[in-house]
């Protein structure tokens, strides 16, 4: 594999063509009308402008960048996240037109890509779910029975689902068949596909996800899990690497489970198995057939370059690891920072980053996809980085976080640091006492307001200001005169 795409944009295009470079493959970018100057296009060795700036006439048009890479000579396409990776049909196109899709198999994302295909496929491997069905509901009524078998609150949720998209949670029968019209339309409008079921809510959970790796000679191991409990609208905002919850007990039967649901759809490549933790006892959600967002805290704990071993793998080799040569090596903690107002129910926001400096210093690693100067465009995912920090225990993770967002400097939008400092900040946070409702249960957006009040308040920046100004403007004028007597006899002395 001499060449390969990269069919996506922004910070994760840039993660992946670095890698890239290490591995001296030549590498090709993809890029929109409103990304021409972004990083990840200058990066690359080459790069192919796809068209306007919607998603719909640019990264979403998989024949057209398989047509542009088969001209370019291109090898092998890597699909980052969003956009096509987990889509089935480009995938194959790719297979079939001569190119690696590096990823999994089209048969994998198929199952996985289902939630309904994934529960029947895990079934047989006696991993617990969480109780409800597993086939699609053909009516309110068929769901209000299923509901009472199981008891309120219950999920509706999309089979073909993600990112909190067509689910509904129902507490009484009275409601269910309004929330049910309201989760299939969703659905339809966002997957093209209205089948829902209905499951057990359950109700403060914590978000655990296991990382796995597999090759093509059958060998599958995991790189344990990551906590991603800190959640709003059902999108993970933070995660950290390891739990501080886990015994190495549950830690194994959680590696264990997440191993066999890759087996179970013959999983190839790097994928994410993600389970409902509740009162020590765990449940299978879903399967990602991808790289994830929060993919550098696996990477920081267990120094294994998760992009460098996909595309090994998707080269036919074997895995250059085994299970028992893995551990854990400290804490890493990653806040994903969105170009966000959390004060006002985390509405994005969109701009010019007229300051754009980022922290430094030992353990600390930054992926974005943008310069001070650019604009935020309002037609993709709002999130401009993602803030990485790895120490040798949680505690001084959380220090080391607090101290990088506190030197992390951007102006001219609204960001979401201001949040992930109060997170860290936070005693519950702190103690690891999380679940999945954390921030409905504890954030008020007016400790925000509050907080940027009393520190950014222009008068009192202005006055601060002035007052340093004056002290300074004194202090020189009572100096100046003998300064500058000296300096000229000593300039005479030494001519």
């Amino acid at each position: 594999m001499k060449k390969v795409l990269v069919a996506n944009r922004g910070e994760i295009a840039l993660r992946v063509l670095r890698t890239l470079k290490e591995m001296d493959i030549r590498s090709v970018a993809v890029y929109s009308e409103a990304d021409r100057l972004s990083p990840h296009v200058r990066y690359a060795d080459e790069a192919i402008c796809l068209g306007p700036p919607p998603s719909s006439q640019s990264y979403l048009l998989g024949e057209k960048i398989i047509e542009e890479a088969l001209k370019l000579g291109v090898d092998g396409i890597h699909p980052g996240y969003g956009f096509l990776s987990e889509n089935a049909a480009f995938a194959e196109k790719v297979e079939k037109s001569g190119m690696t899709f590096i990823g999994p198999s089209v048969h994998s994302i198929n199952i996985m890509g289902s939630k309904l295909a994934a529960k029947a496929a895990v079934k047989k491997y006696d991993i617990p779910m969480v109780p409800g069905v597993d086939h699609a509901i053909k009516d309110s009524k068929e769901g209000i029975e299923i509901a009472d078998q199981i008891g309120y609150p219950v999920l509706i949720k999309a089979s073909a689902g993600g990112g909190g998209k067509g689910m509904r949670v129902v507490e009484e029968s009275g409601i269910f068949e309004e929330q049910m019209k309201m989760a299939v339309s969703e659905a339809e409008s966002s997957f093209g596909d209205g089948a829902v079921f209905v499951e057990k809510y359950i109700t403060a959970p914590r978000h655990i996800e296991i990382q796995v790796l597999c090759d093509n000679h059958g060998n599958s191991l995991h790189l344990f899990e990551r906590e991603c409990s800190i959640q709003r609208r059902h999108q993970k905002v933070i995660e950290e690497a390891p739990s501080a919850v886990l015994t190495d007990e549950l830690r194994e039967a959680m590696g264990k489970a997440a191993v066999m649901v890759a087996k179970s759809c013959d999983y190839s490549g790097a994928g994410t198995v993600e389970f409902l933790l509740d009162d020590n006892k765990f449940y299978f959600l879903e399967m990602n057939t991808r790289l994830q967002v929060e993919h550098p805290v696996t990477e920081m704990i267990t120094g294994v370059d998760l992009v460098r071993e996909q595309i090994n793998v998707a080269r036919g080799e074997k895995l250059s690891f085994k299970q028992e040569d893995l551990s854990i090596n400290g804490h890493a903690i990653e806040v994903r920072v969105y170009a966000e107002d959390p004060s006002n129910n985390f509405l994005p926001d969109i701009g010019n980053l007229q300051k754009y400096s980022r922290p430094q210093g030992p353990g600390v690693r930054v992926d974005d996809g943008f310069e001070e100067g650019m604009d935020i465009p309002i037609y993709y995912d709002p999130m401009i980085a993602k803030l990485v920090v790895h120490a040798d225990s949680r505690e001084l993770a959380i220090n080391r976080m607090k101290r990088a967002i506190s030197e992390y400097n951007i102006s001219g939008i609204k960001t979401t640091l201001d949040f992930a400092q109060w997170v860290m900040n936070h005693e519950l946070f702190v103690k690891a006492d999380l679940d999945t409702n954390f921030i409905a249960k504890h954030f008020n957006p007016e400790e925000l307001v509050n907080s940027n009040q009393s520190t950014e308040d222009p008068e009192v920046i202005v006055s601060a200001f002035l007052a340093a100004h004056l002290l300074k403007t004194a202090a020189t004028k009572s100096t100046t005169s003998d300064a500058t007597t000296k300096a000229k006899s000593n300039w005479k002395s030494r001519k």
